[in-house]
């Protein structure tokens, strides 16, 4: 499998080719960047045979099976399609776009060609998360409440390596994507009920930077999402499963049970690391020629709800 990578100098293009590098089989001979120096950097510091500034490049060379798209949020649809049209599967970063209908644009571009196309719903994949939803399916457990807090200090356009970011990001359409399509996993269907509220837009970077949102599941769940570009504090996503049998706290891929006390996630996948787990299941699926979990047309349906929060902004 010969995959390219674009967006290989950022913070999430490094975890996924240290994902990759740990899956047999597998070989990046391509990556993509937005700056030369570093793109350039990135290649010889993996020994990487190619790298480019373009996009289309690697997408016209025979050596490319694949691609991974770890590039501006802006950029995803757009750029997950013309992987399409080039005859490339790909796995594209969350969120798949940022609105609904280049959201619609990507799945029936996939549709129409039949190629492997993931959205980077890595929440499917984390071990902590994986843990609950097997208990969920076996009905040893039912979740009552998920109460998630997704906190950063960013009001500058940074990255997660502190560098400066070429786009700006979104509480809603990246972050909550994460917790939204998490939900709707766990609890089996579309939230019935949502709401949103958003803070004062930032003059600057012209976005919320504080925002609030809430859903009822089909069977009464509840989800609390409360997200912040001002927080002053650990940085991150935790999640608080209140279920009928214990409340677990996942933080990624770690989980406890509601009084801190670790909970044995081996055995649970092959690997402890969320990327890697995810970059296997787009390989696999490319390999034995199937839907992979969290296919973009799987996770439409989370940017719907993402489309009925934004409206509700407005209301």
């Amino acid at each position: 499998m010969r995959v390219c990578v674009a967006g290989a100098a950022g913070a999430f293009g490094q975890k996924h080719l240290d994902a990759i590098a740990n899956i047999e089989g597998v070989e990046v001979t391509s990556i993509v960047g937005r700056e030369e120096e570093s793109t350039k950097a990135a290649a010889a510091a993996r020994g990487i045979g190619h790298w480019t500034l373009d996009l289309d490049e690697s997408l016209a060379r025979h050596d490319v099976d694949c691609v991974i798209l770890s590039t501006p949020t802006q950029m995803h649809a757009a750029q997950a399609i013309a992987c399409l049209e080039a005859g490339k599967h790909v796995l594209v970063e969350i969120p798949m776009a940022d609105n609904l209908a280049d959201s619609k644009r990507l799945v029936e571009t996939q549709r129409r060609t039949g190629l492997i196309a993931m959205a980077g719903h890595v929440r499917r994949f984390n071990p902590s998360h994986q843990w609950i939803h097997n208990r969920i399916k076996t009905g040893e457990l039912t979740l009552q409440q998920l109460d998630v807090q997704t906190y950063f200090f960013r009001r500058t356009n940074t990255n997660a390596l502190g560098k400066p970011r070429s786009w700006t990001d979104h509480l809603l359409w990246h972050h909550a994507c994460h917790t939204v399509d998490l939900f709707q996993y766990q609890t089996g269907g579309v939230p019935e009920k949502v709401y949103g509220l958003e803070g004062p837009i930032h003059p600057e970077l012209g976005i919320a930077m504080d925002m609030s949102i809430g859903m009822k599941a089909q069977n009464g769940a509840l989800c609390t999402l409360s997200l912040s570009f001002n927080n002053n504090g650990p940085l991150g996503t935790f999640f608080r499963y209140i279920c009928d049998n214990g409340t677990y706290i996942a933080r990624y891929d770690d989980l406890v049970d509601g009084y801190e006390k670790p909970i044995d996630l081996s055995g649970v996948a092959v690997s402890n690391n969320g990327i890697e787990l995810i970059d296997r299941e787009f390989f696999t699926a490319i390999r034995e020629g199937r839907e992979p979990n969290a296919s973009v047309a799987q996770c439409l349906p989370a940017m719907e709800t993402l489309d009925r929060i934004e409206r509700s902004f407005r209301l």
